[in-house]
């Protein structure tokens, strides 16, 4: 019973973590058509500058600078390299590959400034833990859980009740009638990329902190398992990306306290679990749990 706490404790910690970057998907997916695959070097920019600046700024500081030149880099990325003249939809496919090469880009440079360094990101919760009942839980995976909670619920109250979330809901079900009605694409775009970026910023913390090392140059590679929880929840849903990061977060917990009753599936499966859940998921349901299917037509 101990075990099977633990490993549900660390699955919603790890849940959690995982829909700060699936929202990030959606946001930028709703927005613009784009499957950001820069996400993840996005992500090991906040955690770098978080680690590099919070000797002199506190962790406090550290982690608020490093959200808000996340937020600008995304931004500013979209708004200077993939956009040009006024939104297209049919451009997408293009600029999703070209956030292939600005992830290469970023990527190539952090690794180089990391080397083979561990950096600590100065996060208050160290290595402490507490028992809560029978089980023993890391600090940082409660606040991962706390402050992950607040945050989702910001960005939910952000879609829900300003006009930039109306805005965004608009153009994501008719790019052109969102333009003929006054919505401006060019800003809700932008807001939006500059949205993903600070939330990469903020799951970065999470990631490398105890009981993992620390911030290391392949950091960045964790927010691709968060993208089979985008997928799973539809592309388009943020509420379907959070369902898909708990289940993918529960799956890999799961799959890595149990490793050696799973072992005649491989060693390491645990690494792979998500996209095997996705692409179960997938065979059934091909537009995601809370994904609907677009009218076309003829």
């Amino acid at each position: 019973m101990t075990g099977l706490l633990d490993n549900l404790l660390s699955g919603l910690a790890l849940g959690s973590v995982y829909a700060l970057v699936a929202l990030g998907f959606v946001v930028i997916f709703k927005a613009s058509g784009v499957l950001n695959f820069a996400h993840g070097s996005l992500l090991l920019l906040g955690g770098y500058l978080t680690a590099v600046l919070h000797d002199d700024l506190g962790f406090a500081g550290a982690l608020a600078l490093s959200v808000l030149v996340t937020a600008a880099v995304a931004g500013a990325l979209d708004r200077f390299l993939l956009q040009r003249g006024e939104p297209d939809p049919h451009a997408a496919h293009v600029q999703t590959i070209v956030t292939i090469g600005v992830d290469i880009v970023l990527v190539t440079d952090l690794s180089r400034r990391i080397g083979g360094d561990l950096l600590s990101l100065g996060d208050p919760w160290g290595d402490s833990v507490h028992d809560l009942g029978p089980v023993t839980v890391a600090d940082s995976r409660l606040a991962a859980i706390v402050v992950s909670a607040v945050v989702i619920g910001a960005v939910f109250a952000l879609f829900r009740f300003t006009a930039w979330g109306l805005s965004l809901r608009a153009a994501a079900e008719d790019l052109e009638a969102a333009a003929l009605m006054g919505v401006r694409l060019v800003r809700v775009r932008t807001l939006a990329w500059c949205l993903a970026g600070a939330l990469a910023a903020l799951a970065a913390v999470f990631f490398v902190a105890f009981p993992a090392p620390g911030l290391e140059r392949t950091t960045g590679q964790i927010a691709l398992k968060a993208f089979p929880a985008a997928i799973l929840g539809g592309m388009t849903s943020p509420g379907g990306a959070l369902a898909g990061s708990v289940v993918i977060g529960l799956t890999e917990a799961f799959v890595v306290g149990y490793q050696s009753e799973l072992h005649v599936l491989g060693e390491g499966f645990g690494d792979v679990a998500p996209y095997a859940v996705m692409v179960l998921v997938l065979l059934v349901r091909p537009t995601g749990l809370f994904g609907a299917k677009g009218a076309a037509r003829v």
